[in-house]
């Protein structure tokens, strides 16, 4: 009697190649591991790309100092942002007053810390409204092409109209009416981050509707518009998460936008009252004084420019840590 043992079955000798490329493969497409064994994820590769880049690090980290020093420095620093100390007007720093005072004696650091809330507050908020804005139309224009060249023409009558006097015209417009229904100090705020937000969407639709025009056209794109997927869940499901890495660094340069955005609307006066600080209106508070007493406009400048740089250098960070041609 034959012993099988001894022999190859045909199927599988024929196969033989085929199974052992496919072993080969098998064994190249594992997932790198991380440091300590396991199998890491792709975000675990835009963090280890990210913490090469110097300039990204310190302005993450300048940034997080920033951010925690206006959300919990008025917990420990209980000097209130209005008090007034007629004996000491325009006084320079001292222990009482670290960062010195304006010239109606109010405390400095307290006004510092109250008005870097409301800007990041402005910047978080009309970034917001500019990402959801921008990525809505991009992913609109770029999927459908019946209404491209609608959005695209509306996003360049956007562009082409001057943005500071556009803004200026809104807040003549609408700041007594929102006031009045919402507040003064919250229909302001509601009027400018919509201002700032609805003129400041159309680079990102142009990047996201460049992004989708690519992605459309994709082979798992393909596949799923063939057996029938609405675009609703192709859009969701597909789309936008390969357009996620333009979109967040876009929202991080917002960021900075919108904050130096609302300092150049509370430099002309059309911001937020004087007795509701930004760093803005410190800036627009302490112009007539800079000359002798420089410290009421150098706190809230350096803060600005603080801010703006390490979330331009956070911006840059991710745009390489997200692209996987220049990640490492």
């Amino acid at each position: 009697m034959t012993d099988l043992s001894d022999q190859k079955h045909p199927t599988v000798f024929a196969q033989g190649p085929v199974v052992e490329a496919l072993l080969t493969d098998r064994e190249n497409d594992t997932e790198p591991l991380a440091p300590n064994g396991s199998s890491r994820s792709q975000w675990f590769d835009v963090w280890e790309e990210f913490k090469s880049h110097k300039g990204a690090l310190t302005g993450a980290a300048i940034f997080f100092l920033i951010f925690v020093g206006v959300v919990f420095g008025p917990y420990f620093w209980r000097v209130s942002p209005t008090y007034i100390d007629f004996a000491a007007l325009n006084a320079g720093p001292s222990r009482s007053h670290p960062l010195g005072t304006d010239q109606l004696g109010r405390d400095l650091l307290a006004r510092m810390t109250r008005g870097g809330r409301i800007s990041i507050a402005v910047g978080l908020t009309a970034m917001i409204i500019s990402i959801c804005l921008g990525t809505l139309v991009g992913v609109l224009a770029g999927y459908f092409k019946s209404i491209d060249g609608a959005l695209m023409r509306l996003t360049d009558l956007f562009l082409a109209l001057p943005v500071l006097p556009l803004l200026l015209v809104m807040m003549m417009l609408f700041r007594e009416a929102l006031a009045s229904t919402f507040g003064l100090e919250m229909g302001i705020f509601i009027l400018i981050v919509s201002a700032i937000g609805v003129t400041s969407w159309m680079h990102t639709a142009r990047i996201v509707r460049g992004e989708v025009l690519a992605i459309k056209h994709r082979e798992f794109v393909l596949a799923s518009r063939s057996i029938g997927t609405p675009p609703r869940r192709i859009i969701l499901r597909h789309v936008l998460p390969n357009v996620l890495s333009p979109i967040m660094v876009s929202a991080t340069l917002g960021i900075a936008t919108a904050i130096i955005a609302e300092s150049v609307l509370s430099f002309l006066g059309l911001g937020f009252p004087p007795d509701f600080p930004t760093w803005g209106r410190l800036l627009y508070d302490g112009t007539e004084y800079m000359q002798n007493y420089p410290q009421l406009v150098l706190w809230p400048g350096i803060a600005i420019t603080l801010t703006v740089l390490s979330v331009n250098y956070i911006g840059d960070g991710l745009s390489d840590a997200l692209d996987p041609r220049l990640r490492r």
